[in-house]
């Protein structure tokens, strides 16, 4: 067999596609585990870290912890249930084995540090031979280590960090990765541990007991976890699965949560939209707070508030406004975005990008999703306190005094500022809960001069943002061209879902940028946004499409689109942010946003289906 750039000598493809992958974590950071036994991606100690693990960016130098059947196998993968440990199962001619992948949710006791990673092996039925290859690559495999083979442990050590690796078969060294080859017989099993150690933290072993407690405590963590949600709707597995799955991207030590937990996962084969998404992003947080709140996670919803009211202050006049779109992890602001020239990509997307340039870009949407954020928090969990208020109101009265400029627009183009219709319309979003919440609370406020850009507002997009041509609204002033975001008018509650003006653009939406009920942000070969390429569907819109549906009576249409959705997810559950031409999943994953958008429109799908 030839070898190509993506297959080995043997002909094997060097990548899994992304949807073969489970998730797995430890409220700090995760790992990436696929269909085929293998961790290829992996950052330690948290989610915005260098990556240990990295061969879905490059099966060369990204570096992997292989752990799968030694012969020719049938495999299957499962989430144990109700739970984050996941199952990879090997089916041999001889007999039948299983991975089970896990990380220790330890809260904050010391042993939190290690980031513990186990990987325990068992045969179920006959006899299975396995071969195991521990091959990390520090610092997204730019830092030399080295290996170090003391008894059943091996220390790998780099400049910047040390893992160890202990194990419950004999390990060997081949200069810098470890390997063994071992076979059990049904009943038997083996353990292997990967913990990051220093000078507060000693390498420890991990026998088969130890391991089973460890097995046990983590089903119990996620099960009691997720014993709290209130979701007893029609489409319960699908929705708790994307729960545990946020759970799962949420930065345990500030309630941040963020968007991916991946980076430079390409949208589109072999193009550059390639982006790092490891950070929280301002405007996710209505959809997170909502989608908490209505499956009955108030400590999550309430650890994430703390986090994002936490950001609002005075700012320091940046041109972007008082607040950033996106934060680290730790609420930190510079996140500056490099190439890394030595990873070759997924299937050979590069670049390969670390950090994010879109943090300094002016998106106006950002103001209207946190607003609106602290008002369903105020309204459904506790009340808002005075100094919050404060901060809240100047932030709206920055809004009234900037709503009018152009801005890049909450897809993040770059392809210069326009005066996006989104960007308006949460403008109008952030001034209008504002007024609703200071007088529902009988807060102080400038009601005068809010009510007067709110009402602006309404009127420069009724007036400017409607295209008499399309019969709809537009994405932005000057064109004729149609956006996703524009699904969200009604779910706003900025027009009536039923108006005849909206209903019309309903139907222009379906026509130009729905397809099998999948839905694209927008055309950009119509509305250039300074990237080269394509991309897929944007599997958040089409969630959103569903709830448009659902509000304008069409139910019929939108479960049928619901429906059609849920077999785009992968073998798990999993949605990445995009779908592709042929059902595959594209760009960073899993994606927070799309799994959020599932929640919502699970549960008003349900209540309106009765």
């Amino acid at each position: 067999m030839t070898e190509t750039p993506y297959q080995d000598a043997r002909g094997s493809p060097r990548y899994l596609p992304i949807a073969e992958h489970g998730l797995i974590g430890d409220l700090r950071s995760v790992a990436l585990v696929g269909s085929n036994g293998t961790i290829d991606w992996y950052c330690s100690p948290s989610f915005d870290s260098p990556s240990v693990f990295a061969s879905i960016l490059d099966a060369d130098r990204g570096g992997c912890f292989e752990l799968a059947a030694s012969v020719p196998a049938r495999t299957k993968q499962f989430y144990f249930p109700d739970t984050n440990v996941l199952i990879t199962r090997f089916f041999t001619d001889e007999g039948v084995g299983e991975v089970q992948d896990f990380m220790p949710v330890t809260g904050e006791s010391a042993e939190a540090d290690r980031h513990r990673l186990i990987r325990r092996v068992l045969c179920v039925r006959g006899t299975v031979p396995f071969r195991v290859r521990v091959a990390p690559r520090f610092d997204y495999g730019a830092a030399p280590h080295t290996l170090k083979l003391l008894g059943d442990t091996a220390v790998f050590e780099s400049p910047q960090m040390a893992l160890a690796l202990t194990s419950t078969v004999t390990l060997e060294s081949d200069g810098v990765d470890a390997r063994a080859d071992f076979k059990l017989a049904e009943g038997e099993s083996a353990v292997f541990a990967l913990d990051r150690v220093g000078d507060a933290i000693a390498p420890r072993g991990c026998a088969r007991t130890e391991a089973e407690h460890e097995f046990e405590a983590t089903v119990r963590y996620w099960r009691r976890w997720l014993h709290q949600s209130r979701y007893r709707g029609r489409w319960r597995e699908m929705v708790h699965r994307s729960a545990l799955t946020l759970k799962l991207l949420t930065y345990a030590p500030t309630g941040a949560i963020v968007a991916a937990p991946t980076t430079s996962l390409p949208e589109q084969l072999g193009g550059e939209r390639n982006w790092d998404y490891r950070y929280v992003w301002i405007r996710d947080a209505a959809f997170c707070v909502y989608a908490l709140l209505r499956l009955g996670f108030s400590g999550e919803a309430r650890a994430f508030m703390n986090f994002l009211t936490g950001l609002i202050g005075p700012g320091d006049g940046s041109p972007s406004g008082p607040l950033q779109i996106m934060y680290g992890i730790d609420g930190r602001t510079d996140l500056p975005e490099r190439e890394l020239d030595h990873l070759e990509g997924h299937l050979g997307s590069a670049p390969v990008r670390v950090g994010n340039a879109a943090a300094d870009q002016l998106q106006l949407d950002i103001y209207g999703a946190l607003i609106d954020s602290i008002y369903l928090y105020d309204k459904w969990a506790e009340p808002i306190s005075s100094d919050q208020w404060d901060n809240v109101s100047r932030l709206v009265d920055w809004v009234c005094d900037h709503w009018d400029q152009p801005d890049e627009g909450v897809w993040e183009t770059r392809g210069g500022r326009k005066n996006f219709l989104y960007s308006r319309l949460m403008c109008w979003v952030a001034i209008e809960r504002a007024i609703r919440l200071a007088n529902r609370r009988g807060l102080p406020a400038d009601h005068r001069r809010w009510r007067t850009s709110r009402d602006a507002i309404y009127r420069r997009i009724m007036d400017l943002g409607w295209s008499p041509v399309r019969r709809a609204f537009v994405q932005h002033e000057g064109d004729e061209v149609l956006d996703a975001s524009l699904l969200m008018m009604p779910l706003a509650k900025f027009i009536a879902p039923t108006d005849p003006k909206w209903l019309s653009t309903l139907d222009a939406l379906t026509d130009d940028l729905v397809s099998d009920s999948l839905v694209y942000r927008y055309d950009p070969q119509a509305s250039p946004d300074g990237l080269r390429g394509d991309e897929g569907t944007f599997s958040i819109c089409s969630f959103w499409y569903v709830e448009a549906l659902v509000r304008a009576g069409r139910l019929d249409e939108a479960r049928l689109a619901f429906e059609k959705m849920l077999t785009y997810a992968n073998h798990l559950g999993l949605y990445a942010e995009e779908i592709g031409r042929t059902g595959e999943q594209q760009g960073n994953f899993p994606q927070a946003f799309t799994h959020l958008a599932l929640i919502s429109a699970a549960f008003n799908l349900d209540r309106a289906l009765g």
